[in-house]
């Protein structure tokens, strides 16, 4: 308990100070913006942002993930708030924290054992485009300054580890940050900054409770975007907590990740935040600027808060070019390039896959239904693939009076019909022998398939004889069966 509470807390006490401050600088505009996308005040997702890093901080099962307001959880909050007010977001808000914790106590995060690769490549490459995309406005219809500060931030963020000494200690993004606000201060540019964004707020959050009545009427009303909400934050977390674990070559709880990502959102919504997740963006900079434990989050956190509320009249000044360099910075390190020069190797199920993860998620802005759209189609190829695995062999015995069929591979809905095409029923012999011995039954329909074989030989005169079920197929086949029930079978026949 005591190693792990140091290894998550305190052996990379400089790089997650260090990170926390580039997060937090980061989270700002972002949060203002994703605040004006679910038309809310900014002070709602720069609350929100505060209280989701710190106590995802504690309670979190990825230590060095940051998670805050997001624009895809705000965009899930648009209606809810033009409809019925911000206090329903707030009571929205504590509900989907309670669903989260739910979903963490049934090990819903489990199933994420059946994203493949493939998905999370698209899914990736879809956050990077996303990303990217979402700086444009801020380099479109502006003067050649900003170009020229964005080009001198991308500059600084790649050149500065390279300076001997100090480039190894200083996070090139923080530099980035620090020397190109100086020069927007020194030489007066007229360009975009932080405060142009929005009002930063000059107060504390403070405890409140939601004024909505307690009601069902209520529940019916912010229960169907609770449930959006959970799953778009449960899946992007996951989704951010997978990548993490590449970035970092550890493992996390992901469970534990959403009972804390379900009690991240509870304290945000009784402090006056929006619903929250894990951010891919801002993850990837921790990661980049060398933060790897808890203390990183915490950190990035308390500082957002001191920044926007005590420190207001410099983070202000903060040029957007500074920041978009840095977020261009971070599209670039999330885009996996390899997916590209893999594209000739891999085969062409699993490039379909990446590709319509890639499509749905950028054309949608949804990443929910990106994910859905990549593991439907990564479950269809697979189940496909699966189901051709099927070869059934014909041998003549006791002098062409019986047949041998034999069975060898998967029979299942996919494969079902294939397997019922391979006899011929018409062939006048005594007895037919099936051996299942190197088969197996998964599903009702693979046992409906035998039953519709047997049903038709025994029909047609000819004795049939089943050998060499595995124990798992013949409990299915001896549970679901019904060619062995002259009642079961007389009413098959009646009803056709």
């Amino acid at each position: 308990m005591t190693r792990s509470l140091k290894q998550d807390w305190f052996s990379n006490i400089k790089g997650d100070l260090l990170s926390g401050i580039v997060v937090a600088l980061a989270l700002i505009p972002e949060a203002i913006a994703f605040s004006i996308i679910a038309g809310v005040d900014p002070k709602i997702g720069l609350y929100a942002s505060f209280s989701m890093a710190v106590i995802i901080a504690f309670a979190g099962g990825r230590p060095g993930m940051i998670s805050a307001a997001t624009g895809a959880m705000a965009l899930l909050m648009v209606t809810l708030v033009k409809e019925h007010g911000l206090q329903y977001l707030f009571a929205a808000t504590l509900l989907t924290g309670a669903l989260q914790i739910v979903a963490g106590y049934l090990r819903l995060a489990d199933l994420m054992r059946f994203v493949s690769r493939s998905v999370v490549t698209g899914f990736v490459n879809a956050l990077a485009i996303l990303i990217f995309m979402a700086q444009l406005p801020e380099l479109t219809n502006v003067t050649w300054h900003v170009y020229a500060m964005t080009a001198a931030g991308l500059g600084i963020i790649y050149l500065f580890p390279y300076v001997p000494v100090i480039g190894k200690t200083l996070p090139s993004p923080l530099v980035c940050i620090l020397v190109l606000t100086a020069v927007a201060m020194i030489t007066g540019l007229d360009i975009n900054t932080v405060g142009d964004m929005g009002e930063l707020p000059d107060t504390l959050p403070v405890f409140l409770w939601p004024d909505v009545p307690l009601n069902l009427e209520t529940l019916s009303i912010i229960f169907p975007y609770a449930i959006m909400l959970t799953v778009v934050g449960l899946l992007e977390s996951m989704m951010t907590a997978t990548i993490v674990d590449d970035l970092t070559d550890t493992e996390s709880d992901k469970n534990r990740e959403c009972k804390g990502q379900g009690l991240a959102n509870i304290g945000t919504g009784l402090l006056g935040g929006m619903a929250g997740c894990a951010m891919i963006g801002q993850s990837v900079i921790n990661v980049k600027s060398g933060g790897r434990g808890r203390l990183s989050t915490l950190f990035a956190g308390v500082m957002l808060l001191i920044m926007v509320v005590f420190l207001s009249d410099w983070v202000s000044q903060i040029p957007m070019a500074a920041l978009v360099a840095v977020m261009i910075m971070v599209s670039i390190g999330t885009f996996s390039w390899t997916s590209i020069r893999d594209l000739k190797k891999h085969p062409l199920s699993t490039n379909i896959v990446m590709l319509a993860t890639v499509a749905v998620t950028v054309s949608t802005h949804n990443l929910a239904m990106g994910v859905f759209v990549g593991v439907l189609l990564a479950a269809l190829f697979f189940a496909n693939k699966v189901g051709n695995i099927l070869y059934i062999g014909v041998e003549e015995a006791d002098a062409g009076q019986r047949r041998v069929y034999k069975v060898v591979g998967q029979v299942f809905f996919a494969s079902s019909e294939r397997f019922g095409r391979a006899f011929d029923f018409k062939e006048s012999v005594e007895k037919v022998t099936i051996d299942l011995s190197r088969a197996h039954f998964w599903d009702i329909t693979a046992v409906q398939a035998l039953d519709r074989v047997v049903i038709k030989f025994r029909r047609e005169g000819t004795e049939v004889e089943l050998i060499g079920l595995n124990e798992a197929s013949a409990t299915i086949v001896d549970r679901y069966a019904i060619h062995d029930d002259p009642a079961a079978v007389e009413k098959l026949m009646g009803g056709h």
